[in-house]
């Protein structure tokens, strides 16, 4: 590495891991508001193999019984992609944008919008999309290394989910629900789904990664 190369690779990777706009940050920030609503209305099948409990049991089985499909809401992997693409402020102005617009302006949430969606069960892990984001951008802020990136989804992800499901226990306790509506309500939102969320939040990560870069180029 020559050293006029040096200085321009340091000034690279500061452009990198931060970006700094105006009226382009601005920009961002509401389509990344966008794409976080497109999200939580977006579904999609995710098919792959698998050993069905037919096999332990010496039941007959078909192809087909091999190959499970899950339906997938990408909302968790795209707020891990909004946090690693615009780091922790950008990022957590987006995600208060789409609360605020959700409360007060249009129904942008899964199950409607207005005051009242507080007091929705579901409504913790949106709350949680704002710590989830400080702390993966905390950790990408060091660099987008496999680690890191590894490293911010696993506490990204479990953040979501848990204070998602601390937020429910307390709505449901409000309610006086009883702990089969509770054990069933987590096993639905975040039992298996949260396998699913850590593997494409790691992907949208190293998308980001990427996505950053090419901004850069174009700036």
């Amino acid at each position: 590495m020559t050293d006029t190369a040096a200085p321009k690779i340091r000034v690279i990777k500061k452009q990198i891991e931060g970006i700094r706009l105006t009226f382009g940050s601005l920009l961002l920030v509401l389509c990344c508001t966008f794409l976080i609503i497109l999200a939580t209305f977006v579904q999609f099948n995710v098919s792959h193999f698998t050993l069905p409990m037919g096999l332990f049991k010496g039941e007959p089985l078909v192809f087909s019984d091999y190959i499970h499909t899950y339906r997938l809401i990408p909302q968790v992997p795209v707020i891990m992609f909004i946090g690693a693409f615009l780091g922790r402020r950008y990022g957590i102005a987006s995600i208060l944008l789409y609360i605020l617009l959700g409360l007060f302006i249009i129904p942008v949430f899964a199950l409607g919008g207005g005051p009242k969606y507080i007091f929705e069960y579901s409504f913790g892990y949106i709350l949680a999309y704002i710590p989830a984001v400080f702390f993966a951008g905390s950790i990408l802020k060091s660099g987008y290394t496999n680690r890191n990136m590894l490293h911010a989804v696993l506490v990204g992800v479990l953040t979501i989910h848990l204070i998602g499901v601390l937020y429910m226990l307390f709505i449901a306790g409000l309610r006086h629900e009883g702990s089969e509506f509770m054990l069933g309500w987590i096993a639905a939102q975040s039992g298996v789904k949260i396998i699913y969320d850590f593997v494409f939040s790691f992907a949208a990560v190293f998308v980001a990664k990427y996505a950053k870069i090419i901004l850069w180029f174009f700036m």
